[in-house]
């Protein structure tokens, strides 16, 4: 796949655990956890909002398009 979640990699610099992120957004804990684990097939704009919200960022900054070889 070419699209990619870099949740992860925002919650580490934060020092942010599923649990904090779910109870901030309110986005289902097994949503969090599929996006921090990059296992979605596909994202609701409402959570890349409240998770853009939370880290006070852009979308882009939360998926990642890379260019299949």
């Amino acid at each position: 796949m070419a699209i990619h979640s870099k949740l992860s990699t925002l919650m580490g610099e934060k020092r942010y655990n599923i649990q904090y992120v779910y109870e901030k957004t309110g986005i289902a804990r097994a949503t969090v956890s599929n996006l921090y684990h990059d296992r979605v097939k596909r994202v609701d704009f409402e959570t890349l909002n409240r998770l853009c919200e939370l880290f006070d960022c852009d979308a882009g900054d939360i998926i990642q398009y890379t260019k299949d070889e």
